[in-house]
């Protein structure tokens, strides 16, 4: 079964609190009421807001309010339903629409359509327990996209979640086996096309998200330039668009981590925000699976870098992101059809959706 539906996806940060009670805790309340089937929390490793303070966990004076995302994908109306009370919850952050297709049973599904350049991102929702074939099934189904040439997938596991509409959150002095954890991938839609027929083969209760999403860097080698978008629709809603680049931890940009140069680099341009998200396990472009092991003396797991903004200020993203970008690195552009930014005496933006034929 298919169904159109939407991803709302919120930053903040780790110490926002609303009557006493951390937003976090108060978002996922909301998502578990509302009965949306697929939501995560994920604890960001460097990033900035509207403010421009820099938050990362390599220095423990700015460690302690780390960046936070959540990604709720349900219908179209159990979506805009929460929408009042996410808004109503969030004193400062970002609040995020992206149009998307529900996919609960694979028999019959079909990547979104594609054009030269244009690609399908599949985002599928699992729990840390579920196997297949005697392996860990997000192992599994990295596997099963990079032998059908997936461009990339990354592993992200929450710490606090909803899978087929049941919370599972972490706890201490816990295995947390029922955590839920997403597997982002991006590639040509034939490919996750051959993929998704292997992955409902064997899952038992699938349920991923597709959305159209634009490949514009592979290991260093421009694909093409991320689509030139309009600041506003024939209705004059606004436009915004969204750049995430998909590396290892170990990729570097010059003498530093490219992750981390990149967060630096967008922060000194004066971008609105970016976030970096540590996974797992995962790949991109060519490279063999990758990421935590026991007893690895190394750690070489992906990482993945979001920038949200006005296309005409994507666009500078795009040039610096590029610039860093020359030697690792899947890069891909997306439309954003709604966002809300609000912060201390600010508000920008807005969640009615705006609507381009591209």
């Amino acid at each position: 079964m298919t169904a159109d539906c939407l991803k709302l996806t919120v930053y903040f940060g780790e110490r926002d609190r609303l009557d006493g009670h951390l937003v976090s805790d108060v978002l996922l309340d909301l998502y578990q009421r509302h009965g949306l089937r697929a939501a995560i929390l994920v604890r960001g490793v460097e990033g900035f807001g509207i403010k421009h303070r820099l938050h990362t966990q390599r220095l423990l004076t700015l460690s302690e309010d780390m960046p936070l995302v959540t990604v709720a994908v349900d219908t179209r109306e159990r979506i805009e339903a929460v929408l009042p009370d996410v808004q109503a919850v969030l004193c400062g952050g970002l609040v995020t629409l992206e149009r998307a297709r529900l996919v609960t049973d694979i028999d019959g599904a079909a990547p979104l359509p594609v054009e030269r350049h244009d690609a399908t991102k599949l985002t599928l929702t699992l729990g840390r327990q579920e196997r297949v074939r005697g392996r860990p099934a997000h192992l599994w189904a990295v596997d099963v996209l990079r032998r059908h040439g997936v461009a990339g997938a990354t592993v992200v596991v929450g710490v606090d979640g909803i899978v087929h509409g049941a919370r599972r959150r972490a706890r201490f002095f816990s295995a947390n086996a029922d955590v839920p954890l997403m597997v982002i991938s991006v590639g040509a839609g034939s490919a996750i096309a051959a993929a998704l027929a292997e992955l409902g083969a064997s899952l038992e209760r699938p349920l991923l998200a597709l959305e159209r999403v634009r490949v514009c860097k592979r290991d260093g080698i421009v694909v093409g330039a991320p689509s030139h978008l309009p600041e506003t629709d024939r209705s004059g809603l606004g436009v915004w668009q969204k750049l995430m680049v998909y590396a290892g931890e170990q990729a570097r940009a010059g003498r530093h981590p490219l992750y981390i140069e990149l967060i630096h680099r967008l922060r000194l341009e004066g971008a609105a925000g970016a976030t970096a998200v540590r996974g797992t396990w995962g790949y991109s472009g060519d490279h063999a699976p990758h990421g935590d092991r026991l007893f690895a003396v190394r750690r070489r797991v992906p990482v993945i870098v979001s920038v949200v903004d006005r296309p005409e200020a994507a666009r500078r993203w795009w040039g610096v992101i590029d610039a860093l970008t020359t030697e690792a690195g899947l890069v891909t552009s997306e439309m954003v059809p709604a966002f809300r930014a609000v912060g201390p005496g600010l508000a920008s933006g807005g969640l009615r959706l705006a609507r381009l034929d591209l």
